[in-house]
């Protein structure tokens, strides 16, 4: 159920709530209603963004004084055509004057409106591609830490839906607020010029109603959040629904799932009701006020008319003068609403572009050896994720692994394994001891630097939504068709993917779900040969693949290690058994370490391993 991001109140905090509360079962990470910021101090970040473009600034302010000037000259044009142009015995020349003159009042109303816009809205569109950009590119230099702690369901609401407030906020808010301010100070001014006592009263009387209007306004406000709260409860059942259709229909839950929609439905929709209720009751009090002004103000004005104070066109311009001013005001309130929503949207933006990487190149980068070698040391290192401080996944470790070395980490889920990974690419810092990369500490030199000289297989060939050319050449954007076509059959993969359709320019769809796992993975092993690192990490590349596709990945893998250092984490260990070195883990700490000959005779943990395993294959 989609709903208009330029009605969300984009000030929000976004929090994880545990759904079983509410019906929803398990944890889905919703958005959390928003709430309004109290200043418009936030506005400077979009107002600094469309100071880069200030000739488009400049045309859009005088567009904008142009249709506000036209739009309060329209009545002093009916004011000289009912005095001078119906006037009796009247010229007709004189009257197709006043008629000529309030025609091109319309050409200058359209013409201007056009421009403003044109100019308010291009601003709009560019200033949100600006803000979108700056922000990817501080995103993409946040280290993993940041993305523990933060959701990327958050973030990219960031990206989205608040781009979206502040894209209406330049390109529609601003531009309302402006024209309308022109027009109720300037038709105020005029209104006293016309009728002076007439406009205090009518003042007076409106100004009654504004406490009113506010106390409404805020109520209506608040059901408008816990109907946006409903809808996004909506949105996260369905997400969390369609997305286990095969559990959901495995368990033949349909009917259940139904019954949980429905009642997701009608809460909104009760919730609905109230904002309509209240909205149609605010809506008619503005109409009777205002209406009912310019009733009276016409009578006022006939009577004034019969005893000759004024004339028809001056009460005539008065009227549709103090309807502008009324309708000026009226939107000033709801559009200060929306710079408000707009503020908060631009915090939220801002929050994101102030972030610093926690993991940042040193002022001096100290430069790794050339040509390569690829040692890789970690010394008496201890380490714990932010976000669980209490626990370490590092204790103490230290392990020195030689150029061209094959070194593969076992032991039981927890031990400590894919962290090694982790600080070998300088994702995180340890709290104590160093890791090196020939001899360099990685704190002492640039972070990518470090990366260039280190492939990652993982586990999940994760792939993106791209053709199979831009996902291969993901190691090595610069390789050419030929030398992509080389690393796809020294992995393996040349024979599927001149199978498909478009060959390397076919589209693999979202995470590659139009290959199979195997053949993911194999495209992974051509993109790490591609990169051509001397340091190679393979985290349980294996471990989710049928035994034919296994054959085949393991045969790429042989060769993609061939005369460079590689530290593998595999659980099956009859992949790691000819590996030069296997470093035994447990409880983040090395409890063992030797070949595979020499640790199954130890019999220890490995060897424990290892009988549950090779008994089980056996078997």
């Amino acid at each position: 159920m989609a709903t208009d991001p330029t009605q969300r109140d984009p000030a929000d905090t976004h929090t994880v709530r545990n759904d079983a509360d509410d019906g929803l079962g398990g944890v889905t990470e919703l958005l959390a209603q928003p709430q309004r910021a109290r200043s418009l101090g936030p506005l400077r970040m979009i107002w600094e963004a469309a100071r880069n473009y200030p000739d488009k600034v400049a045309l859009a302010l005088v567009a904008l004084t142009i249709t506000a000037l036209a739009t309060l000259a329209i009545p002093a044009g009916f004011k000289l055509i009912i005095d001078r142009g119906f006037s009796a015995g009247g010229d007709p020349a004189d009257i197709g004057r006043w008629f000529r003159y309030l025609l091109g009042i319309v050409v200058v109303l359209g013409i201007g409106t056009a421009m403003r816009f044109y100019f308010v809205s291009w601003l709009g569109e560019r200033v949100v591609a600006d803000i979108r950009l700056r922000v990817q590119e501080n995103l993409l230099r946040l280290a993993p830490s940041f993305y523990e702690e933060n959701s990327p369901r958050e973030i990219s609401s960031r990206m989205t839906s608040d781009t979206a407030i502040i894209e209406q906020v330049v390109g529609t808010t601003v531009s309302v607020a402006l024209r309308n301010t022109l027009m109720g100070v300037g038709g105020t001014i005029y209104l006293f010029y016309l009728m002076p006592r007439l406009t205090l009263g009518l003042l007076l009387g409106l100004s009654l109603l504004l406490p009113v209007v506010v106390f409404a306004g805020r109520r209506l406000r608040n059901v408008s959040r816990s109907s946006q709260d409903k809808v996004a409860t909506i949105g996260a059942l369905v997400a969390e629904t369609l997305g286990a259709m095969k559990v959901v229909q495995a368990f033949n839950q349909e009917v259940r799932e139904t019954g949980r929609f429905r009642d997701a439905v009608e809460a909104t929709f009760a919730t609905a009701k109230r904002r309509i209720l209240i909205r149609a009751a605010l809506t008619s009090l503005i109409i009777i006020a205002v209406f009912g002004a310019i009733t009276l103000i016409m009578w006022r004005g006939a009577l004034a008319v019969a005893s000759g104070e004024v004339t028809g066109g001056t009460i005539a311009a008065f009227v549709i003068t103090g309807g502008l001013v009324a309708g000026s005001f009226s939107a000033l309130t709801e559009v200060f609403g929306d710079l408000l929503r707009g503020a908060g949207a631009a915090s939220r933006l801002s929050e994101l572009l102030a972030e610093q990487p926690a993991i940042a190149p040193p002022r001096r980068p100290q430069a790794l050896p050339e040509p390569p070698r690829g040692s890789l040391s970690f010394r008496q290192v201890t380490f714990r994720y932010p976000t669980r401080p209490d626990v370490a996944a590092l204790k103490d470790f230290t392990l020195e692994v030689q150029p061209g070395e094959t070194v593969a980490i076992v032991g039981p889920s927890g031990a400590g394994k894919s962290t090694i990974f982790q600080l070998a690419e300088r994702f995180y810092d340890p709290q104590a001891g160093s890791v090196r990369l020939d001899g360099v500490p990685l704190t002492e030199a640039d972070p990518a630097q470090i990366r260039r000289r280190i492939a990652l297989v993982p586990q999940d060939g994760v792939l993106f939504s791209a053709n199979a050319r831009d996902n291969l050449r993901y190691g090595n954007w610069e390789a050419d068709d030929a030398q992509i076509w080389e690393a796809a059959r020294a992995a393996n993969a040349d024979a599927f993917l001149r199978a498909l359709p478009d060959g390397l320019d076919t589209y693999l769809g979202e995470d590659g779900t139009r290959l199979s796992g195997g053949q993911q993975q194999r495209i992974a092993i051509a993109r790490a040969i591609l990169r051509d690192a001397p340091i190679l990490l393979l985290d349980e590349a294996t471990s989710a693949l049928d035994a034919e596709s296994e054959q085949l990945v393991q045969q790429a893998l042989d060769r993609l290690m061939q005369g460079r250092t590689t530290l593998v984490i595999a659980h099956r260990l009859s992949t790691v058994r000819a590996a030069d070195r296997i470093v035994v883990m447990d409880d983040g700490q090395i409890v063992e370490q030797g070949t595979h000959r020499v640790l199954t005779e130890r019999g220890g943990l490995y060897a424990r391993l290892a009988a549950l395993q090779f008994g089980r294959e056996a078997a």
